[in-house]
């Protein structure tokens, strides 16, 4: 393999180091952490089944120098040669190779997300997300045993807040407060900033970024082909050994966030006051970047802890779409990640929301134009009835022509936009939303009157055959788009491995879609759509 010398990793040929010395050192530093080992003997490789096609054709021989026969199989319809792979200790890798620009993405997706927090600790996944930009023991530092000391120092002392808040002594918080923020100025002079970031571009790394949801922590970048090994070099040390620097200044980036997003938004505010009053026991109604109070009570070891449980190879699924050879991909993959411990088995989430019994309403007084969001619980996308709610969806909000939109917003001229979703997750039950903006002078109380009525009409006729063959010809336009990308087709194929165990799921949903009656519609609308269920 380029750029591999026995018996020890080194930096892959042709790297280009950060703009100054010290990202080539650092990533000759993390190399040489690495010993060079041989590929496994043997890739279990799962059978590929892809998304259309009748014909079923066995592939069956070594796909390596050194790797044991391996079978696949593959559809011929739409060509997706995916290839899964699974490492010893549980990390999930998605292969598929494709010609074009010879650019590859990575997909990595961490399954954790809000539904995993607990009260207290709301908004650790979220802040997480940025700490792991911060660097590692060996990336992003000039001296990390000196830094480590500073950190120790900090945690002390927010610990000492935390304990004097419980009492209810505030008078000395703010002085504490202070000396974190000296200390953190000082451990400043020892870290090179976004160093991770500047070895990746450097290099020809686009769209570096990541994301956190209820169910899920994703992480990716487009990489030159050539310079993909680099990927694994960096994704390995930063899943080994993160620092997370900076941490007292990064929460209070994500407490203005929250504060932009939230606290001064009204639509922020009344989504949040919905999800809470909509989900009661269940973690759905916790929003992603965390309550306030929690959000400004994180402590760095609870942060690192919350690591350790979650984010090891053995909760992690890695979609690798683009100009790459899935041989080298695989053997690389061993290299860098098959030593790694799996990590802790995440805790599952348990809780189950209870049946609603009676509508709930909850008023959110803002200064700003009004806004209504009306809810019902539904299926999980597992569920036999999920295909027609999304049809149901698009049927009702999905364009000019959908029946809310053509009839609030363009005929009675009641509403300035009107919007429908299923969320916030695919694993657990969650609810249908339908949102919407009246034009004044017309309330929301108008607005739930039209809505009603127009629910009322779709459960007594169901929809047209031309209004379903548009709704098809919506769902098969965005399915196209999502396949010519590769970003896109990666995170569709980590995101439906990582919430239900097998990537074909994203193919086979849009089947079930297809397959959707006006009849199915009508029932789902009658069964879900009850004013006691409504919130």
């Amino acid at each position: 393999m380029e750029g591999i010398k026995s018996p020890v990793l080194t930096a892959p040929r042709g790297f280009i180091g950060s703009y100054s010395e010290i990202g080539q050192r650092s990533v000759a530093r993390i190399a040489n952490r690495w010993e060079y080992r041989r590929v496994m003997d043997r890739h279990r490789l799962c059978p590929s089944l892809l998304r259309s096609g009748l014909v079923l054709t066995i592939v069956a021989g070594s796909i390596g120098t050194g790797m044991a026969p391996a079978r696949a199989q593959v559809l011929t319809g739409e060509r997706l040669p995916v290839v899964e792979h699974e490492l010893a200790n549980g990390m999930q890798w998605l292969v598929l190779p494709r010609t074009g620009a010879p650019t590859v993405s990575f997909i990595v997706q961490f399954r954790v997300g809000g539904v995993n927090e607990v009260r207290g600790q709301t908004g650790i996944a979220h802040l997480l997300e940025h700490l792991l930009f911060k660097g590692t023991e060996t990336l992003g530092t000039r001296d990390a045993t000196a830094e480590r000391a500073l950190f120790e120092q900090m945690d002390v002392l927010q610990d000492s807040i935390l304990a004097l808040e419980s009492r209810g002594d505030t008078a000395a918080a703010p002085s504490l407060r202070t000396r974190i923020d000296s200390l953190e100025t000082e451990a400043r002079e020892y870290v090179i900033p976004n160093e991770f970031e500047r070895i990746l571009s450097t290099n020809g790394a686009r769209g570096l970024n990541a994301t956190t949801d209820w169910e899920s922590t994703t992480y990716y970048v487009e990489m030159p082909s050539n310079r993909a090994q680099l990927w694994f070099l960096l994704e390995s040390d930063r899943m080994t050994s993160p620092v997370f620097r900076e941490f007292y200044t990064e929460r209070n980036i994500v407490a203005e966030e929250r504060r932009l997003r939230v606290e001064t938004n009204p639509r922020g505010l009344l989504s949040e006051a919905h999800m809470a009053a909509a989900f009661t026991t269940h973690p759905y109604g916790q929003p992603v970047v965390g309550y306030m109070s929690d959000i400004q009570r994180l402590r760095r070891p609870d942060v690192e802890a919350y690591f350790r449980r979650y984010y090891g190879p053995g909760n992690a699924v890695v979609a690798v779409v683009g100009d790459v050879d899935t041989e080298q991909v695989l053997a690389w993959a061993e290299e860098y990640f098959g030593d790694l411990p799996a990590g802790e088995t995440p805790t599952p989430v348990l809780s189950r929301e209870p049946e609603q019994r009676g509508e709930r309403r909850v008023e959110v007084v803002f200064d700003a134009s009004p806004q209504v969001r009306i809810g019902w619980p539904v299926v999980e996308a597992t569920h036999p009835d999920a295909p027609a709610l999304t049809v149901l969806s698009w049927l009702l909000t999905g364009g000019r022509t959908s029946r809310l939109h053509r009839r609030l917003v363009i005929q009675d001229r009641i509403a300035t936009s009107i919007a429908s979703s299923i969320g916030p997750g695919v694993r657990f039950p969650p609810i249908f939303t339908i949102d919407a903006v009246p034009r004044s002078p017309n309330s929301t109380y108008d607005i739930e009157v039209a809505v009603y009525a127009e629910l009322d009409s779709l459960q007594r006729t169901p929809p047209t055959n031309r209004e379903l063959q548009r709704i098809r010809n919506q769902l098969e336009a965005g399915e196209f788009r999502r396949l010519t990308s590769n970003l896109g087709l990666a995170l569709q194929l980590a995101g439906s491995t990582s919430s239900f165990g097998d990537w074909r799921q994203t193919f086979g949903f849009a089947q079930r879609l297809a397959a959707v009656e006006a009849e199915d519609v009508r029932r789902v609308a009658r069964l879900f759509f009850t004013s006691e269920h409504r919130t």
